[in-house]
């Protein structure tokens, strides 16, 4: 294990192949938030055993922990979530008001999060924004195209696909001019799924001017966390990529001289009980993950929230198998970055329904 000191002299341990995330958090750039997860409302064993406050709708299942954690809604059912509501609040307050470029960026992978009442998503792939292939250079083609998707037939939902086309074809050729000849001065670790994507990241970022941006949000994603098997080989490799692709993002942010201005953060649908399956892995859980929070403005070095004890059958674990009860709720933790971006405190309860019922620490203070 790498160790790490908390300021109140606490001494916790980083897995092997997070060097670069100590490194982070030893110089005060990294935060570790633990125990974080859904929840409607402050919940204790004894509450969840006996079902007397409201939980979060199908606990422990990927898809709807998913949701949950990217549109806050207890019943896990909503249109938009909390990234695509930021923008929302922000712009309707006058951020991005010059803006060519969606706010939003997916590389791959996001679900209701990206998504705002007003707000939508472009998907950007760690290769560049792909337009509609075979015009490009081709003034006749281009027109062919372009009088296709902007003829009127009369119908709704194939005018609605080829204004999508048209905006999408459009974004694509705007990144992709903005950012042509572009070379970061950062080196990314190469055969690194995420570090492909932060890279492109780092580089929407670099010509957001160009784009007329001045708020964003990005949503990168990384597979392969779900051990029920082969954990510790798996968590090896996956671990790593983490810890070496956050380590060169942020690196490439102070090289652009926005570390400040930029913060990154992991979330993840559940984590994984503290007891083994018969196949070398673990299960799905409730809360326990421990995020990192990284970036120039957060106050590193420390942790946030309480760390749960690790102990089957005790007031931390659900089910007896080490199924963590969060103690941080995601409204919570996305509270705090959605304050921290700027968005007005009284717009925080309409992003984020839940918050209502963490009256007492609402802002976690991390940034």
């Amino acid at each position: 294990l790498l160790p790490v000191t908390m300021k109140n002299g606490y001494q916790y341990g980083l897995h092997s192949k997070l060097p670069e995330i100590q490194s982070l958090f030893n110089s005060g750039k990294a935060a570790i938030v633990a125990n974080v997860g859904t929840l409607v409302t402050p919940t204790s064993r004894s509450q969840y055993l006996g079902a007397s406050v409201p939980l979060p709708s199908q606990l422990f299942s990927h898809s709807d922990q998913t949701a949950q954690w990217q549109n806050v809604t207890p019943s896990g059912i909503s249109s938009t979530g909390w990234g695509g509501r930021m923008i929302d609040s922000l712009q309707a307050n006058g951020q991005n008001a010059t803006a060519q470029f969606p706010a939003i960026t997916n590389t791959g992978g996001c679900g209701p999060f990206c998504i705002g009442a007003n707000s939508l998503p472009t998907m950007v792939p760690p290769g560049g924004a792909i337009g509609i292939s075979g015009v490009a250079g081709n003034v006749a083609r281009t027109n062919a195209v372009q009088q296709l998707i902007t003829f009127d037939n009369g119908l709704q939902l194939v005018q609605a696909a080829n204004n999508i086309l048209s905006k999408g074809n459009t974004y694509a050729g705007l990144l992709n001019g903005a950012i042509a000849g572009l070379n970061l001065s950062t080196p990314f670790p190469a055969n690194n799924p995420l570090a492909a994507q932060l890279q492109m990241v780092a580089k929407i970022i670099a010509v957001r001017n160009q784009l007329g941006l001045t708020r964003q949000v990005f949503y990168c994603s990384l597979g392969g966390f779900d051990t029920h098997t082969t954990e510790l080989a798996s968590q090896d490799a996956l671990l790593q990529q983490v810890s070496q692709a956050i380590n060169a993002f942020y690196n490439a942010t102070l090289a652009l001289g926005v570390d400040q201005s930029v913060t990154t953060f992991t979330c993840s649908e559940f984590g994984r009980t503290l007891m083994p399956n018969s196949s070398g892995g673990s299960d799905h859980a409730w809360g326990g993950g421990m995020h990192f929070v990284v970036g120039g403005a957060v106050k590193g070095g420390d942790m946030y929230g309480a760390y749960p004890l690790m102990a089957l059958n005790t007031g931390d674990d659900a089910t007896g198998r080490g199924a963590m009860i969060p103690g941080v709720s995601v409204d919570q933790y996305g509270a705090t970055m959605a304050s921290w971006f700027g968005v007005p405190a009284g717009s925080l309860n309409g992003i984020f329904p839940s918050l209502v019922n963490f009256p007492n620490q609402q802002n976690l203070g991390f940034v």
